[in-house]
C-alpha cells in the first residue's frame, strides 16, 4: 500500500539521504510512495540529485517517475543523460506514444541518437514512424503496442496469440480484428473471447459496427468521439483502414489539459505557451505582443476621446462615465463569446444553429442591458446628474451591450473560419475593440442627443 504524503513532506524525507548519497535508505524509503508522488518533488532538488535518485531505485519505478515529470522536468533532466543512457534506461522501457514525447523533448541530433542505440530496430522504426506526426493529432497521441489477431483464427487460436502480445501491452482494452492485409474488420472484447468456445471463429463475435479515427485527425475530433462513445481506448487506421495504433483515454485526458492551458494562457494575451519557472526573455516574448495590441488600442481609444473634447469641456460630467461605459461592453463582450467558443470546443454549435444562437445572444443582451441601463439611470437621477445626461448614459449602455454581445458572438465564428484559435476572441483582443467602439458609440450619442 502507498503512503499519502504531501510533496514538502516527502523531500523532507527524502534530503537526508540525498545529501549523504545514501543509496539503500533512499530505496527503502521510496518503496513507500509511487512514482506519481515521487515525481512532484523534482521540481525542487537539483540535477545531480535528480540523476542520483533515477539511477538508484528499481528500474520501472524509475522509469514511471520520469514518465510522469513535466516535460519541462524531463528536458531539464536529459540534459544530464547521453543517448546511449536515455535508449537503454528509460524509451526501451516505455511505451511508444510516451518515448515519442520524450524524443520530442530532445534536441532533434540527440534524438535521432537516440533512436541509433536502441536495440529493437522493431520498436525504433515505430518511433521514427510516430515522430513524423504532430503531437496534436491522432498520429501523435496513439501508441503502437496493442492486441491484434486475425479475423480467420478460432478462439484458441486467438487467446494464445493475446498471451503473446500481451506481454507488450501494459492494459489490455480491447482486441482488434484484422485481414491479412491489416486492414480493421473490427473490435472483439475480452469478455465475448473468455465465454466463446475454443473451436468459435474469431470473426463470429467480433463487432463490426466500430469508431476509429484516422492518423491525421485532430486531437479535438478524438476527444470529442471518445467523449460522445464513452470510449477508453480507440483504434487509429491509415486512408486504407488499415490498423497503425491506438488511442487511449489517459493520453486523451492529458491532451485535453494541455489546451486547455493553452486557451487559458491565450485568453490571459499570452501569445506561447509558458511556464512561471521559464526564462525572464521566454516570459517577456509570451506577453507582449498583446500588451502592444492593447496600447494600440489604448491609443486609439484617447485619439477617439481627443476629438470630442469640446463635447466634454462642455459637459465634464460625460467623462465621469467612461469607465462604466467601457467596462460593461468588454464584460458582455467576453461573456459571449466564452459561450461561442465553448460550443465550438465541444462541437454544440453547429451551421444551422448559428442564426438561433445570434437570436439568443441579442435577447440576452437586450435583458441584460435594459436591467443594466435601468439601474443605473435611477442612480444618475437619484444622485442629480441631471435626466438628459442621464438618459444618454442609459441609452449608450444598453447600445453598447447589445453591441458587444453580438461583436462576442460572431467574432470566435469569423476566427474559426479563417482557422485560428477562437478562444483568442475571449482575450485582449475583444476587450480591446470594445474599449475603442463603446467610446465610440457613448461620445456619438451624446453628442446627437444632447446637442453639445
Amino acid at each position: 500500500m502507498s503512503t499519502q504524503v504531501s510533496e514538502k513532506e516527502l523531500l523532507l524525507k527524502l534530503r537526508p539521504f540525498l545529501e549523504g548519497q545514501d543509496s539503500e535508505g533512499l530505496v527503502t524509503e521510496l518503496e513507500n510512495y509511487r512514482p506519481e508522488d515521487i515525481a512532484e518533488i523534482f521540481w525542487d532538488i537539483e540535477l545531480d540529485d535528480a540523476k542520483f535518485l533515477i539511477k538508484v531505485i528499481e528500474k520501472q519505478k524509475a522509469v514511471e517517475v520520469i514518465r510522469s515529470l513535466d516535460p519541462e522536468l524531463q528536458e531539464r533532466l536529459f540534459k544530464g543523460y547521453e543517448p546511449k543512457e536515455i535508449a537503454d534506461d528509460v524509451v526501451s522501457y516505455l511505451d511508444s506514444d510516451d518515448s515519442v514525447d520524450i524524443l520530442n523533448i530532445l534536441p532533434t541530433r540527440k534524438a535521432e541518437q537516440v533512436l541509433a542505440f536502441i536495440y529493437d530496430q522493431e520498436y525504433a522504426k515505430n518511433l521514427a514512424a510516430m515522430l513524423h506526426y504532430d503531437d496534436d493529432i491522432a498520429g501523435g497521441l496513439m501508441a503502437k503496442e496493442l492486441v491484434q489477431v486475425k479475423h480467420n483464427w478460432t478462439v484458441s487460436q486467438c487467446i494464445e496469440e493475446i498471451r503473446t502480445q500481451a506481454e507488450e501491452v501494459d492494459s489490455v482494452h480491447a482486441v482488434y480484428v484484422v485481414d491479412e492485409r491489416n486492414i480493421l474488420k473490427g473490435v472483439v472484447s475480452l469478455k465475448d473471447i473468455v465465454l466463446a468456445k475454443a473451436h468459435t471463429s474469431v470473426i463470429e463475435i467480433t463487432k463490426t459496427e466500430y469508431i476509429a479515427v484516422n492518423a491525421y485527425a485532430t486531437g479535438e475530433e478524438v476527444a470529442r468521439l471518445m467523449t460522445k462513445y464513452d470510449l477508453i481506448t480507440i483504434p487509429v487506421v491509415d486512408s486504407m483502414n488499415r490498423l497503425i495504433g491506438r488511442i487511449t483515454i489517459d493520453d486523451v485526458v492529458d491532451f485535453i489539459k494541455e489546451e486547455a492551458d493553452k486557451d487559458f494562457q491565450l485568453q490571459a494575451g499570452l501569445s506561447e505557451s509558458v511556464e512561471s519557472e521559464d526564462k525572464v526573455l521566454i516570459l517577456s516574448r509570451a506577453r507582449l505582443p498583446w500588451l502592444m495590441v492593447g496600447l494600440i488600442g489604448g491609443l486609439g481609444s484617447s485619439m477617439l476621446v481627443s476629438n470630442f473634447e469640446g463635447d466634454i469641456s462642455n459637459l465634464p460630467k460625460m467623462a465621469f462615465f467612461m469607465p462604466v461605459v467601457a467596462a460593461m461592453g468588454g464584460n458582455a463582450g467576453v461573456q459571449s463569446s466564452a459561450i461561442i467558443v465553448q460550443g465550438l470546443a465541444n462541437n454544440t454549435l453547429k451551421s444551422k444553429n448559428i442564426l438561433p444562437k445570434l437570436g439568443k445572444e441579442f435577447t440576452v443582451a437586450m435583458i441584460n442591458g435594459l436591467v443594466c441601463s435601468a439601474l443605473l439611470l435611477m442612480f444618475n437621477l437619484i444622485i442629480g446628474h441631471g435626466y438628459n445626461l442621464s438618459m444618454v448614459v442609459s441609452i449608450a449602455l444598453i447600445t453598447v451591450i447589445v453591441f458587444a454581445s453580438l461583436l462576442g458572438t460572431i467574432t470566435p465564428l469569423i476566427l474559426e473560419r479563417f482557422k485560428i484559435d477562437p478562444a483568442l476572441a475571449t482575450g485582449p483582443f475583444i476587450t480591446t475593440i470594445n474599449d475603442v467602439i463603446g467610446l465610440g458609440v457613448y461620445f456619438s450619442l451624446g453628442r446627437l442627443l444632447l446637442g453639445i
